[in-house]
Formats: C-alpha cells, structure tokens, sequence
C-alpha cells in the first residue's frame, strides 16, 4: 500500500489560501483518478479539486469552511502501490526559526513557500502560523508581530485569516480616531479588544417589518474588496459623454451578418474595449499600479470586464492581451468570459491579473455611475445607457439640431496616482475614439 497526499493547488498567481466548500468523498470512499474530491472557493471563483490517485480516502485533513493555504496537505489517499508516493511540490519547506530547544512540526510540514509562516512568540514557543497573504497586510498597514500575535484568530486552530486582519485594520482605525494621541499600535491594540467583544456579544434587534437575509460568500467576498478598495485609493471620477452614433449605425448595418460569419454575437462591450486599448497606449500611467512608493506600468493591457451574474452578485473576467486582438477576436474572448461567468465555468486565472476594468452600467439603463477601482489597479471606466436625445451639431454651414444617440462615460481614478488632467484627458480621449468611429468600416 501506498499513501498519495493531495495538495490544495495553485489557483492563480495572486492566490494564496482557499475555502473548502463541500468535501464529495469521505474517508474509507473509493476514488478515481481525476475525480472530484472536494469543491474550494477563493476570493475570485470556485473550483472542483479532482485526485491525482485511484484508490481509498484515508483522511480528510481539513472541515468545511476551512481557509487553507496553498500547497498544504488536505487529504490522503490510500493507493495500491507498492511505495510511499507524495504529490507535494517540490519546492522546500518554509523553514521554522529555531532559537535553543528543537520544536516539533506541525501536522501539514510538507507546505511549500506559499504556505502559511510560523512565527515565534517572544518565550520561544510557535505562536501560530501566518499566511503569506496576512504577513503582507500587516506589513503593508504597519502592524508589528506583537500586535499581530493579538489579533483573535477566527480560521483553523485560531489562525488569523484575511477577514479578521481586514477587520482589525478598519476597527484600528476607528479606535485611533477616537483617541487622539494614542501613539503606539500596541495601546491601539489593547483599545479596540474591548469593542471587537462586545460587538459580537451585543444583541442586534430590528423595529419594524423587516425580513433579515444572510450574505451569501460571493457577496461578503465583493463587499470586503469593495471597503478595501476605497480604504486603499483616493477616488476621485471624471465624467464625460460621446455622439456614439456612428459606432451604433455600423454595428446595426453589420450585426447579422458579423454572426452568420463568426457564430457569435457583436456587442457594445468589444467596441468599448477597443478604444480603451488604443488610448492605454497613449497614456500608458493609466494602466499601472502603485507598490508602497513605486508605480508600477504594466505593458501588457489585460482589460476586466465587470460582469453580473444571475445570483445578481458580480465578478470580473479578464480578457487577457486585448491590444493583441482584433474585433472579431475581442468579440469571441467577450462572449466567451460571459458565458462562462454566467455558467460557472470560469477558471481561477480567468479572473486573475487585470489591469483595467471596464464596467457597463447602462446594461440595466443607468445614464451613469460613479465606480469603485479593482485593486491594485488604479482606473476603471464605467459607460452608461445609449439614448437618443436632441443635441446642437456644428457643421461648415453653421448649427443645427438633430437626433443622436449619446451615452455618458464615467471614471474613477486613484488620486495617489492620477492627477485630474491626466483622468480627464485619458477620459476624454476614449469619448473621441467613439465619436470618431468609422461608420464605412469593414467587419
């Protein structure tokens, strides 16, 4: 007999601990080879995680609900072979600072370097582990280890996941407002331990006719990296309007015959696409995002198209090297991503390293919005419904009056990064490649 460890796999390249979900098969179950196992979720999409062994579950490392970091051990399995088997990756194990007396390893020791750190507390004892992720957070927002190793944990063996570092960051800032003067993160610490209890403690009641609906986990996830995102970024949203006229009289002159060619629908969504790249090009800052004091260009322009889902929660695929596609290529990746999202079939990547977003808030008739930026990105666009209103032309023989089909276009911007000029004028840029829309031009 052989023992197979099934590894909790890399989801993406920002990934760095996922959610069991459900497990499908329980130990003493047979399996096969590529059946599914267990259902994750992480902060993007869900997944299936299939075997890579045909035999017996032997144990379930891990409950539902558990966050897990990437590259840990999750389940064994019991194959026919005759030696021991691992599937474990083989880059080496995070190593445990040592000081004088050896320390015995915890139970997952074959985690590779996104696994979760363990770190020392000050009588040289393992404290707990941290995952790659809460480590980041803590340095990025300041927090010391001592104030770090306070921080009630609410995942597996009372690890501090990055929910409950989130949490602690905004009550932080909380506490210090209200008390001017408290100088050191550790007297914060000890200020906000109080109201964290009793807040959990306290009973909530509602007056009224009320009906009280749970947060799904999609919703919690967008609602966390919605308060983040505004946490992060100064926002700050530019507004501007278009004559898209031309670009509506083409796609109604060659819509019928663009699907009897290519089998797939020509929407709006590839026509904005394709004049957002073509100004990236031309303000390259916008496409960028910014580590501690450095910004960071990106030259590859992935381009996130925000998309609702039927549970009316939203996510973003991405369409990957847009300035490398052509419209009927942009088309086919755009109505691909949609499907998928609207069918639960995307894959982890599919929603990974965007550098741009797109969001079309007229698709439920809004003349406009004011959207949140898709951290770390430092943009998003936002374009409103198309309507036909009376607006002044300017022509060689003077003014006139006449009926055109306008649309408002919205972005908001990191301030740290984006001064209003270069908003407004990339904004404005993307306005004149819509207007400017060859109506002569060929599928």
């Amino acid at each position: 007999m052989a023992i197979v460890d099934l590894i909790m796999p890399k989801l993406g390249e920002s990934i760095m601990e996922a959610t069991i979900l459900k497990w499908h098969k329980q130990p003493g179950e047979s399996v096969k080879m590529d059946e599914t196992v267990l259902e994750i979720a992480t902060d993007k999409v869900d997944s299936e995680v299939p075997s890579t062994a045909e035999g017996v579950i032997q144990e379930v490392l891990y409950n539902v609900n558990d966050v897990v970091p990437i590259g840990a051990v999750i389940a064994k399995i019991k194959t026919g072979a005759a030696e021991t088997v691992s599937h474990a990756p083989s880059t080496p194990a995070v190593p445990v600072i040592e000081e004088s007396a050896p320390v015995k390893e915890p139970v997952h020791h074959a985690a590779p370097l996104s696994a979760p750190v363990a770190i020392k507390s000050g009588n040289g004892h393992i404290n707990r582990f941290y995952s790659p992720l809460v480590l980041n957070i803590a340095a990025n927002e300041g927090i010391s280890m001592t104030e770090l190793e306070n921080i009630p944990g609410s995942g597996n063996e009372g690890r501090v996941t990055k929910k409950d570092i989130l949490e602690y960051v905004g009550n932080r800032g909380k506490a210090t407002s209200r008390e001017s003067g408290a100088g050191n993160r550790e007297s914060v610490s000890n200020m906000i331990s109080v109201p964290v209890q009793v807040k959990a403690t306290e009973p909530v009641t509602y007056s009224g006719n009320v009906e009280i609906i749970e947060m799904d986990r999609m919703r919690k996830l967008i609602a966390e990296h919605m308060v983040r995102s505004k946490h992060t970024s100064p926002h700050v949203t530019s507004f501007t309007e278009a004559d898209v006229t031309n670009l509506v009289m083409w796609r109604d002159k060659v819509k019928k015959e663009f699907e009897k060619r290519e089998g797939t629908k020509i929407t709006f969504t590839p026509l904005f696409v394709e004049a957002i790249v073509k100004c990236i090009k031309k303000f390259p800052l916008i496409n960028s995002s910014l580590d501690g004091e450095k910004i960071i260009v990106k030259k590859d322009i992935h381009i996130g198209m925000a998309t609702a889902l039927p549970s009316g929660n939203l996510i973003v695929p991405v369409i990957k090297n847009a300035d490398q596609l052509n419209l009927v290529g942009l088309t086919k990746q755009v109505n691909a991503l949609a499907d998928n999202a609207r069918n639960g079939k995307l894959k982890a990547d599919d929603t990974q390293g965007g550098t741009f977003t797109l969001t079309n808030v007229g698709t439920f008739g809004s003349l406009m919005g004011t959207p949140i930026i898709n951290q770390p990105q430092v943009a998003i666009l936002a374009v409103g419904a198309i309507k036909k209103r009376p607006v002044v032309v300017e022509t060689p023989h003077g003014d006139s009056i006449a009926i055109r089909h306008m649309m408002y276009l919205s972005m908001s911007y990191d301030h740290r990064i984006v001064d209003g000029s270069l908003g407004a004028t990339f904004l404005t840029a993307v306005a004149k490649e819509l207007e400017n829309f060859n109506p002569e031009r060929e599928i």
